[in-house]
This record gives structure tokens, sequence and C-alpha cells, in this order.
């Protein structure tokens, strides 16, 4: 894996459709709603993900939060959910996923190695991955994310 360029950035508050995949592969399924629900709704925001609930030992399932940024007119609907994201102080790094079995647990590391060698220590707020091109991510490999890793000073 090469290194990272990692870059500090506030990330401002912002409101949210929330939606939840949860099994073997939970991220398609969560940006399978995302986008059906993007494009009945004629939705174009930033999309954000996350691990809910992480992984638990001897279990293959486990879920993945995605969130797609929304204005104050939109309500939810149906088992999605709205949530008003606070922001936070992050470091942040872009990475070119081609396998995602490993390539993203090594860079979540490496990301992790920095802050621990920088003047920064672990923010409580969300651990995020911006999906940069989500109608591409379906296809499972060939995709970018931006890492956000929580800081504080």
């Amino acid at each position: 894996m090469t290194e990272l360029q990692v870059e500090v950035v506030r990330l401002e508050a912002m409101r949210v459709m929330c939606f939840n995949g949860f099994g073997e592969s939970p991220e398609r399924l969560a940006l399978e709603k995302l986008l059906a629900w993007a494009r009945a709704n004629n939705q174009h925001g930033r999309v954000f993900g996350y691990n809910n609930p992480g992984p638990a030992m001897g279990s293959p399932n486990y879920g993945y939060d995605l969130w797609i940024q929304v204005d104050e007119s939109v309500l939810a609907q149906g088992d999605a959910r709205l949530v008003n994201f606070p922001g936070g102080l992050y470091a942040v790094a872009r990475i070119h996923v081609t396998d995602p079995e490993h390539h993203i647990p090594e860079a979540w590391h490496a990301l992790v190695k920095w802050m621990d060698a920088n003047d920064y220590r672990h923010g409580a707020h969300q651990w995020l991955e911006e999906h940069i091109d989500a109608e591409n991510a379906l296809g499972g490999e060939n995709f970018m994310l931006d890492l956000y890793l929580p800081l504080k000073k």
C-alpha cells in the first residue's frame, strides 16, 4: 500500500437521510436502498457510510449505515431516518479501492498510525467513509473513498 496523503479538515454540520443494510454485504444493501430513494426523490448530496453494528467474532454478518446529505425540505420515508450530524475535525485520506476485502482496513490502520505520529488524539465523533462515486461502488471494486478519522487536539 502506498503512503496516504492526509489532510485535516473540519466537516461542517449536515442533515442526512440514513439507510441501513445488514448481512454479509451490508454496504451493497444500504447503497441499493439509498440510490433507489435518491433517484425517486431527485437527491444528489454527498454520501457517507460507516459500520453499524460492527462485525462480531464468529459471524459473517454486520451492519452498514449510509447517509446522503439533504436539505430541510426532505422528510423521512419508510425505514430511512433523518440524522442531524454536528460535524467535527477529521484527518481525511482518499483511497482508490481495488480490493474492498483487504485495502480498506489497511488504509484505516495507516490513517490511525498517521494520527498517532502527529499532534492529534482520537475524537469521539463518528468515523466516516465518503463514497466519492456511489453509483460506481455498486460494482464492488474499483471505486474511491475518502476516509474520515475523527480528531481532537
